[in-house]
């Protein structure tokens, strides 16, 4: 049985400490916050609750497979249920609602609303990401990767030239088309210039695996995990930041705080490697990928009726969510801005015609800065700045034996998918304890 320390209490470091448990080790888990869940949670204001983080969907495969392989199905503790077609709003006036899980169905909405040969080359653009997620949910996503294993299309993905604006701009005439195909991208605030082609394949992952949330929000997610730690007898010590990795004969012996040093055989880092000093070093070429400008709205009486998601494709970029909870008759709507925001949020969105300033009850406003502070680092994980970024996020092994890497800033990335599957990976290659 091996001493792991988690370091953060994220979706990441949740998902992390509960497998590792489940194998048989010794879990602590160090949440520097006062509460567990990290972008995973909520903010409630008057009665009004709204999902905090920088998502409010996820993949049901992936978090089935970790309730499933930490003790419970998840089906047993939280409803998942499929969420609205997301709409998109281009700046000529055209409004498109793209439903998920059905490549038929996106195919006659799109030819619907942008004309036959717009549908046609939608389809073909996400069909042919089949292969490429195929190779890498092998060779990247679901394993460690390990170069002299991996396919020699997994090799060639994760080291192509090829970047998504390439790629948008070659299968797409239709400007909108390429703003739907990559709109999270933007707001996730990279240059598509820096981004591997292969990551449109998040297209194809939700055509057809479908796009689905919680019922009552993601807070929801993360306190099913945490109750889950503790039916799994981890340790959680909240208010407790973690310095620093103790490194002694090469590898790590001990995670450092202000009570003193705790002792650990592995330490999982789930955080953003740049808070450990230990690991700083070995991300210095990396940048945050800093958070969208977030403004939570309360609204009452009469409002537009919207589905889960409403991108309004422009600049600045403004993506509408709204399944917050609120009091009776109320609403409550998340909004996220991205590029050139000269005005404030509520009159940007009349200038889209969605006219709310008279609604609003309670407004609570989060500048990437403030939500940064909050979480100690960027739920959006690591700044894509070329194809060298994928050897350049850490996990999930690291140069320092012992440690290992999970969550939005290791490998394979950031969103409730990508990190769920980061904690899988440092699972695998912790192992099971020898004593099971």
């Amino acid at each position: 049985m091996a001493r792991v320390v988690v370091v953060g209490g994220g979706y990441g470091g949740l998902a992390s400490a509960a497998r590792l448990a489940k194998n048989g080790h010794e879990v602590t888990l160090l949440e520097a916050a006062p509460r567990l869940g990290g972008a995973v949670g909520t903010v409630e204001q008057d009665g009004f609750r709204w999902d905090s983080g920088p998502t409010s969907t996820l993949l049901p495969a992936v978090a089935r497979d970790l309730f499933r392989k930490s003790g419970r199905a998840l089906d047993r503790e939280l409803d998942l249920v499929p969420v609205d077609p997301r709409r998109h709003r281009f700046e000529d006036g055209t409004s498109l609602d793209l439903p998920a899980g059905s490549r038929g169905a996106q195919l006659a909405a799109v030819s619907d609303a942008l004309g036959d040969g717009a549908g046609a080359a939608w389809t073909a653009y996400v069909d042919a990401f089949a292969e490429d997620w195929e190779a890498l949910r092998k060779d990247y996503l679901e394993r460690p990767f390990v170069a002299d294993q991996a396919s020699r299309q997994a090799l060639a993905l994760l080291g192509t030239r090829m970047t998504l604006h390439k790629a948008l701009t070659r299968s797409f005439k239709d400007q909108r088309l390429r703003a739907m195909a990559s709109f999270a991208t933007d707001l996730e605030g990279h240059d598509l210039r820096n981004v591997p082609a292969w990551m449109g394949m998040w297209s194809y992952v939700e055509q057809n695996f479908g796009v689905w949330t919680v019922p009552g929000g993601m807070g929801r997610l993360g306190e099913a995990l945490a109750a889950r730690l503790a039916t799994r007898g981890v340790t959680v010590r909240t208010s407790t930041p973690a310095r620093d990795v103790v490194v002694r004969g090469g590898r790590a012996v001990a995670v450092r705080t202000d009570e003193g040093d705790l002792d650990a055989d592995v330490v999982v880092c789930a955080v953003d490697p740049r808070r450990l000093p230990a690991l700083a070093p070995f991300v210095e070429s990396t940048m945050p990928a800093i958070p969208p400008v977030v403004c939570h709205l309360g609204l009452t009486g009469e409002v537009p009726d919207l589905p889960h998601e409403t991108v309004l494709h422009g600049d600045p970029l403004l993506v509408v969510r709204t399944g917050g909870s609120a009091p009776p008759g109320a609403h409550a709507w998340t909004v996220l801005a991205r590029g050139r925001i000269a005005e404030d949020l509520v009159t940007a969105l009349a200038r889209r015609d969605l006219r709310v300033r008279d609604q609003v009850e309670v407004r609570v406003d989060r500048s990437p800065r403030a939500q940064v502070e909050e979480w100690g680092g960027s739920p959006y994980g690591v700044l894509w700045q070329g194809r060298a970024t994928v050897t350049r996020r850490l996990g999930p092994r690291t140069p320092v034996p012992g440690v290992f890497a999970a969550g939005a800033h290791a490998t394979p990335g950031a969103g409730l998918a990508a990190v769920g599957l980061s904690a899988a990976l440092v699972s695998q290659v912790v192992g099971p304890s020898a004593d099971r």
